[in-house]
């Protein structure tokens, strides 16, 4: 585990092996402080979800996607119908068919009364009398077609567009269901993932932003997590200053979590606090009919005294390293195989 060994690195744990009367090597046992851990679970998330959303009311005529997908940003992930679209387009065309008819009577109209007024038999405000209704059918006819545009945009807003690139999470609704414009379609997740961590209050003052975290490989049992000497490294990113049901929430960034679970929960060990460990080499210790035992050297000789093994670390110029937890005294001499 990396910062353990940061922080044992200058420190003399255990004296050089001396050789005993018996050719034996021999090493002194020495009280060490190292970081105190908490194995939590750690919950993965995404810096952003965001939702794909009706744009019209209507009924879902067809869903693209399923929970799990890999959308990109506009990409069509529904398709929304109001049956009342078609009817409006129908009514939009026949006002439309009807002005072009009036368009052009009133056009045939506009060139006979110029034509007439060319020869001299009829009158100027007969000639701008047609001209303005043939200009009031124009502009009748341009409202038509953008009334009928309109009508037609909101056919196309029936498509359901992914706002963004990601992994679908959620889709709450079937093909059928009725909706009104804003209800949602999905959840997509389009930030990059990270651990969010709750711990309690009494650790609030020994989480800080940057401190260095190991992390469990996926997976809750402790066969797929691993254990704290073979987990990933990772770093807190950020510290919540508010304390909700006392609990403290910090998120932690790792490289190579994955993009396709979110809530999965994976095993995080975190430091809490420091204490102190009487530490002595792996070689040291033997293992008869399920006991450990160190041999010490003592005033009479050898003799092999049963301990109880807690957390074993390592230093990077050191063989591996076991606390012991009962049964040895900081000073003791012990004897290597």
């Amino acid at each position: 585990m990396r910062h353990i060994n940061v922080l044992l690195a200058g420190l003399y744990l255990i004296g050089a092996a001396q050789p005993t009367a018996s050719g034996a090597a021999e090493v002194r046992a020495r009280a060490v402080i190292i970081p105190e851990t908490k194995a939590v679970f750690g919950q993965v998330q995404s810096r952003t979800v965001v939702p794909a959303r009706a744009r019209i009311g209507g009924t879902v005529r067809e869903i693209r996607i399923s929970e799990g997908s890999e959308v990109k940003e506009g990409q069509v992930v529904a398709v929304i119908v109001d049956d009342k679209i078609a009817l409006e387009l129908a009514a939009a065309q026949a006002k439309i068919d009807a002005l072009k008819s009036q368009l052009k009577n009133a056009r045939i109209e506009l060139e006979r009364a110029q034509q007439l007024l060319q020869r001299g038999v009829t009158a100027q405000s007969r000639f701008d009398q047609a001209k303005t209704q043939f200009d009031v059918i124009v502009n009748q006819m341009a409202a038509a077609e953008a009334d009928k545009s309109v009508i037609e945009q909101r056919a196309r807003e029936g498509e359901v567009l992914a706002p963004a690139t990601g992994r679908v999470l959620t889709v709450p609704v079937t093909e059928g269901t009725v909706l009104l414009p804003g209800e949602e379609i999905a959840r997509i997740a389009t930030g990059r993932y990270y651990l969010r961590l709750s711990l309690p209050e009494r650790h609030a003052a020994e989480i800080v932003e940057g401190a260095t975290v190991t992390i469990g490989q996926r997976g809750l049992s402790p066969t797929k997590s691993g254990s704290v000497e073979t987990a990933r490294e990772g770093r807190i990113a950020k510290v919540y200053p508010e304390i909700a049901s006392g609990r403290v929430i910090a998120d932690v960034e790792v490289s190579g979590i994955g993009d396709y679970f979110v809530n999965e929960r994976t095993l995080v060990w975190i430091p809490v606090g420091k204490r102190k460990v009487i530490a002595v080499p792996t070689a040291a210790v033997r293992t008869r009919q399920g006991i450990d035992y160190i041999r010490i050297a003592i005033a009479q000789g050898e003799q092999d005294v049963p301990v109880i093994l807690g957390e074993t670390f390592s230093d990077s110029e050191e063989e591996p390293l076991v606390e012991v937890m009962t049964g040895l005294r900081d000073g003791d001499r012990v004897i290597l195989p």
